[in-house]
């Protein structure tokens, strides 16, 4: 099948993050080889954005203005100088990849076992930075969400295994270890602590009544737990406290919206009309938030954004949906953007005409 230039090139970089996360979970594979993988994956990833929008991504010469080549080809920009026009400075995505470029650049073969623990959050990070500008860009379809899964891993899940990867992190030589410290010294500790820099989960064991839509393992969203929930899981974050029971109480769809109320709070956040039809039907399809009426899977939502339920066979959106829109079409240009027309502009209205206290000669202090 014939594709675009900029389809290729982003086929070869899911190749490579899909290996890349074979080496990782592999129980025979390379710290190295993850690295490199990655560097291609995210390298060819930024290159297909940059194809897409017809962006000019190779080198030319200061002087003369003309193409640097490689045996007669222009030089493309490295990942390095991708990054930089991609992101701003001091972006935490950002950030996440240049230390991993630093890293490839600096790994010692004998001590990858023990920079892969000491580093793993923030592959974790650097996998899912991939995977979200790669679907923010190029849409949902090219998610590679269906080809991964969670591995099963007994040192992450038993106290002997953790022990063990304590130690194996002690062990990583000074000089080793000084190539991250001396790349986050300068790094705001805020930065630091941000998942998208280094993902650090907890695995908490899932009680209570298992639904069809449940799955083994099931993500939070930081931004949907209370100020006291995200209280206590930032201290068992930093005590390196296991949680391994929690009372589960059933509260059937607690916070979520119906589509009315999804409409409402957008519309109250924007300067011009939101209704459920047609623009809250045409998101929802076109972002996948849920499948369409009738699908064979029902369930089969984004559960950041939405959740079926089953006992009254209709969908309810979270407040993380709410702000997906906001953030999607939440100005005029956004709109018109999405949509591909204006959007209908609030009515304003008048406000009551107030006397003119030129004209009004009745005497200060009297009332009529």
């Amino acid at each position: 099948m014939a594709y675009a230039r900029w389809k290729h090139i982003l086929i070869e970089s899911q190749r490579h993050a899909l290996k890349a996360v074979d080496e990782w979970n592999c129980s025979s594979g390379n710290y190295s080889d993850f690295l490199t993988h990655m560097h291609k994956a995210w390298h060819y990833l930024l290159h297909a954005e940059f194809h897409k929008d017809k962006t000019d991504y190779h080198y030319r010469d200061p002087k003369t203005g003309q193409y640097v080549l490689i045996d007669g080809e222009p030089k493309a920009w490295d990942l390095e100088k991708c990054l930089k026009e991609r992101y701003p400075n001091g972006d935490i995505v950002r950030l996440n990849a240049e230390l991993f470029v630093a890293l490839r650049n600096k790994v010692e073969h004998r001590y990858e076992h023990n920079l892969k623990i000491v580093t793993g959050g923030k592959a974790q990070a650097l996998v899912m930075n991939y995977e979200q500008e790669m679907v923010g860009h190029f849409g949902p379809a090219f998610s590679l969400a269906d080809r991964l899964r969670f591995p099963i891993a007994l040192q992450t899940l038993t106290a002997e295994g953790r022990k063990q990867l304590q130690d194996a992190a002690k062990k990583l030589p000074k000089k080793t270890r000084d190539v991250v410290a001396k790349f986050e010294a300068a790094i705001d500790p805020d930065v630091l602590d941000d998942l998208k820099y280094d993902y650090r989960v907890r695995l908490v064991p899932i009680l209570g009544t298992k639904t069809d839509a449940d799955l083994a393992v099931n993500f939070v969203n930081l931004d949907e737990l209370t100020d006291m929930e995200r209280a206590v899981m930032t201290k068992a974050g930093r005590t390196g406290t296991v949680i391994t029971k929690v009372k589960h109480v059933e509260v059937a769809d607690k916070d979520k919206l119906l589509p009315k109320q999804v409409a409402c709070q957008v519309e109250a956040q924007v300067p011009f009309e939101f209704h459920i039809h047609p623009e809250h039907t045409e998101m929802w399809r076109r972002l996948g938030a849920r499948p369409a009426k009738g699908a064979a899977n029902p369930y089969d939502t984004d559960a950041r954004y939405c959740i079926y339920n089953d006992a009254f066979k209709s969908y309810a959106y979270t407040p993380a949906w709410v702000k997906k829109v906001i953030k999607e079409i939440g100005t005029v240009e956004k709109y018109r953007a999405f949509f591909g027309k204006e959007p209908h502009m609030k009515t304003v209205t008048a406000l009551p005409k107030q006397a003119d206290p030129v004209l009004d000669e009745r005497p200060m202090g009297k009332t009529a």
